[in-house]
């Protein structure tokens, strides 16, 4: 894709903005605030492999954000003996979506290659994240100012990889599928669904996930410059 690329599409959480980290801090503070006992890390083994799959019913509109927000809590807080009611679930899963955008770590190597990037190519964001805390992730780690435009699934009404969200964001920006490039960890919504609207990718296997070989993939978000 040498010399073909004008613009750099990236997914925000678990691309650039570490989510995992960022979220267990967040934990730490909901569970103090709600005197919540159990062990976190226990919690968390549970919890983000529900959250996974949660997050792929979102996307595959199977559930809806509130049902995405309350059954993850439901579920993982159940195998501790602990069941909350809906309303005992909107105020953790508020206070959860309050906490989370406070800490704003970010992945080994992201500000450097925003750096190399910006000068010679539009970046961009396009993220299936809630819209109320991926701007707030954006300002509060330092990054906002890279990017020409943000596209959120909330804004679209779609989520990645239905094409809509694809060619929303590629008008938004002004940018020729041929000419772009998107950049993320999940392969369903961010590389299949830029391939289909003819968009080059670069999947970020930061989780080791077994794909077809002839995509290209990178390990390490400093990679990208090697593909351009």
């Amino acid at each position: 894709m040498r010399n073909l690329v004008e613009h750099i599409f990236f997914d925000l959480d678990h691309t650039l903005w570490d989510f995992d980290k960022n979220s267990r801090l967040a934990f730490q503070r909901m569970f103090q605030y709600h005197g919540i006992t159990v062990n976190l890390e226990d919690f968390l083994t549970i919890y983000e492999p529900i959250n996974f799959q949660y997050w792929k019913l979102y996307r595959e509109e199977k559930v809806t954000k509130q049902q995405l927000r309350r059954g993850r809590f439901a579920e993982a807080f159940r195998p501790f003996g602990i069941h909350y009611n809906e309303t005992d679930l909107d105020d953790l899963a508020n206070s959860y979506i309050v906490e989370l955008p406070k800490d704003n770590h970010l992945f080994k190597g992201v500000m450097e290659i925003l750096e190399y990037l910006s000068p010679n190519y539009y970046l961009h964001i396009i993220t299936n994240g809630f819209q109320e805390v991926q701007h707030l992730k954006l300002q509060n780690s330092g990054i906002s100012a890279y990017f020409n435009t943000v596209t959120t699934s909330e804004e679209v009404g779609l989520k990645k990889p239905h094409p809509v969200i694809f060619k929303k964001a590629l008008e938004k920006a002004k940018a020729a599928p041929a000419k772009s490039l998107m950049v993320g960890d999940t392969f369903e919504a961010d590389i299949l669904g830029a391939e289909a609207v003819g968009m080059h990718t670069l999947f970020f296997n930061y989780r080791k996930d077994k794909i077809p070989e002839h995509y290209v993939k990178i390990d390490d978000i400093s990679e990208i410059k090697k593909h351009l």
